[in-house]
């Protein structure tokens, strides 16, 4: 391996931007990107849950940003503002974009026109099919890590199987 092909590794992280576990589970994120760089590649999955009733739009409106440039800038956005996605809606959804100078109007389309609903229903049903069942919930190097109940120690654990991938 020449030194340009750095080793990467992926992180899945299945998530729902309606859910506070999540939100709180982005300072792990965040810590984890400054430790590794371009070598630990965070995937955002989705996995909306029913007992939040906007997840799925923002699901939607997640992979529209996505598309436009501003993946994780835009779910870190509505996840730090979940009580208010609950209270708002696809009014906040909307906003947020404007907000990060995306193209609003697009996204609104997005969710009307429903283009990014397989995507969705394909990251939810491979979840469900790994065993994914609440979220936030990690998969690197082939192992599933749930932190829906409980993310003590799982940064920690990301960090012990990031570092065995990478060595």
């Amino acid at each position: 391996m020449s030194e340009t092909d750095t080793a990467r590794v992926t992180l899945d992280v299945w998530c729902e931007l309606q859910c506070p576990d999540c939100r709180a589970a982005l300072d792990d994120l965040r810590a984890l990107r400054a430790r590794y760089g371009d070598r630990l590649e965070l995937r955002l999955r989705h996995f909306p849950l029913e007992k939040h009733k906007h997840s799925y739009a923002a699901a939607q409106a997640a992979e529209e940003a996505a598309e436009q440039g501003q993946d994780w800038a835009y779910a870190e956005a509505v996840l730090a503002r979940t009580e208010e996605l609950a209270a708002r809606g696809e009014d906040l959804l909307t906003e947020v974009a404007r907000e990060l100078g995306l193209d609003a109007e697009e996204l609104d389309t997005a969710l009307v026109d429903g283009r990014h609903m397989l995507i969705v229903d394909a990251d939810q049903a491979e979840g469900k099919a790994i065993g994914v069942t609440g979220t936030p919930t990690y998969v690197i190097g082939g192992e599933l890590l749930d932190g829906s109940k409980n993310q003590d120690g799982l940064r920690e654990r990301i960090e012990e199987i990031a570092d065995r991938l990478l060595a």
